[in-house]
């Protein structure tokens, strides 16, 4: 294969949409299958979104009082067992270290799916009283779980994330912070990721293992698929109990902690892509770009050419992430197509046809629109164009939502609606589990959450005919 033709036409997003995800996280170089079966190697331009993404995170996290700690990677299977609901969410996924060298271990470790459990242990350890509270503790740290079906991002066996966990003086003040940082990842997504989100509590069947309360924020991606994004529980004292966290109130008297746990993982580059994405690659959004602007000389060997695009360089360098692609081994046309391929949005094309005319051309990822620019003002119009890109790529996902987002008032129209305009479906629903049992044999779809901001769409239950209780977002998943 020559270098010109390494960047290959992808799968076309309608045909196949599972393949055409694949190719992007292949091909736009973030990551790659490894011999670990269902574990990626996360290439560094892949790791440079993520460490961007954790980066404004963590700035977000530290406003607020969060401080970063760090747990072990093994947990003894004693403390896995001592909160029943959560042993039992997880046990499935769980791997066992059973033996060093040839030595069988006298207590099984397992390798930590969440850290919950090894956590508690170590706040019963310090705390003692209500002026120690709160504990605000986030660690930045890889899980394992092992899932059966993998795919990139999305669902692998080894992943990077981030766990919060908190504990409080009152109940309050913890379910408090629980929707607070809800609204930390509502800002990541939108306002970083350029990606809208519906905002809710998920019902009781499928809240977390362990948490009396459960809040998600969920996307829809291309496919009219569901990603939950992020979560937020309320523990409430069910770690607390088991796990002897307690501290001597204000009244002089031992009192059980209110506890919180939250998370966001890299399953997010997931979501970049298949929120942004399109049949020439990857598009990112500026905020979160490895590298924002690329310069692309048309001569390398050009002299002048070259003097004008390193000056350009060092007038950009610094307020924004910046490359120029000046390999001698590629044609232009390759380079086009190796910019487009990974996203970055905005491509400098110098030539010295521009040159003559003092000026340069100017190419958006999001729209493919050519825009010629006076050299004089690069710096203005890259400002201005950056924060339009971002701006119109979180309206196109809003647009898209939008048209994907239905209402059903039976089952038979919901039927009819996951099957040809799949998305999110708004329902009423009765708050029995059963109806959500049905559907999922039905459909395969779930409920997402029941959204902070629930409208009445109708008096009964779509699925079984009873009083409505509340306004449900359902969908399929990732």
């Amino acid at each position: 294969m020559s270098k010109d033709n390494y960047v290959e036409q992808i799968t076309n997003i309608d045909d196949d949409f599972a393949k055409w995800y694949t190719d992007i996280v292949i091909k736009a170089k973030l990551a790659d299958y490894t011999e670990t079966k269902g574990c990626i190697s996360i290439r560094p331009y892949g790791f440079e979104i993520w460490e961007n993404i954790k980066n404004y995170a963590d700035k977000k996290f530290k406003e607020i009082g969060i401080k970063n700690a760090y747990f072990p990677l093994l947990i003894p299977e004693n403390l896995l067992q001592k909160e029943k609901d959560h042993i039992e969410g997880f046990s499935p996924e769980v791997a066992w270290v059973n033996e060093i060298g040839d030595t069988k271990l006298d207590e099984r470790l397992c390798i930590r799916p969440t850290s919950e459990t090894i956590i508690c242990s170590m706040y019963s350890k310090w705390l003692s009283s209500y002026r120690d509270l709160p504990f605000l503790y986030n660690q930045w740290c890889n899980v394992l779980r092992w899932e059966k079906e993998t795919r990139p991002f999305l669902r692998s066996r080894e992943f990077l994330w981030q766990e919060g966990h908190t504990i409080h003086e009152t109940e309050k003040e913890a379910k408090e912070f629980t929707l607070k940082m809800l609204e930390i990842y509502s800002d990541i997504l939108e306002n970083l990721l350029a990606i809208p989100v519906v905002k809710g509590k998920k019902t009781e069947s499928e809240k977390f293992a362990g948490a009396k309360e459960t809040y998600t924020i969920e996307t829809l991606m291309k496919d009219g698929k569901a990603l939950q994004s992020a979560t937020s529980h309320y523990f409430g004292q069910n770690f607390s109990k088991p796990f002897n966290i307690k501290f001597q109130n204000r009244d002089g008297k031992e009192e059980y902690a209110y506890q919180t746990s939250f998370g966001i993982t890299t399953r997010l580059i997931g979501a970049i892509i298949m929120s942004h994405g399109d049949d020439r690659g990857l598009k990112l959004p500026p905020k979160i770009a490895p590298i924002q602007v690329n310069i692309i000389p048309i001569k390398t060997n050009d002299e002048k050419v070259m003097n004008v695009v390193n000056e350009i360089y060092k007038e950009l360098n610094g307020s924004y992430r910046i490359e120029i692609d000046d390999r001698d081994n590629y044609s232009v046309g390759y380079k086009f197509n190796d910019s487009e391929m990974r996203g970055i949005p905005l491509r400098i094309e110098i030539g010295p046809r521009d040159l003559e005319n003092n000026k340069c051309i100017i190419v958006r990822r999001d729209t493919l629109e050519k825009i010629e620019v006076e050299l004089d003002n690069i710096k203005n119009e890259i400002d201005i164009l950056l924060k339009d890109i971002q701006n119109n790529m979180y309206k196109m996902c809003e647009e898209r939502m939008k048209e994907k987002t239905s209402v059903a008032k039976n089952i038979e129209e919901f039927e009819s609606i996951i099957n040809n305009n799949q998305g999110f479906i708004k329902v009423m629903w009765c708050g029995d589990n059963a109806c959500e049992e049905k559907i999922k044999k039905l459909t395969s779809a779930k409920s997402r959450c029941i959204p902070f901001n629930e409208e009445k769409l109708y008096d009964k239950c779509f699925c079984c005919g009873k009083e409505a209780k509340h306004m449900v977002y359902f969908g399929r998943q990732y």
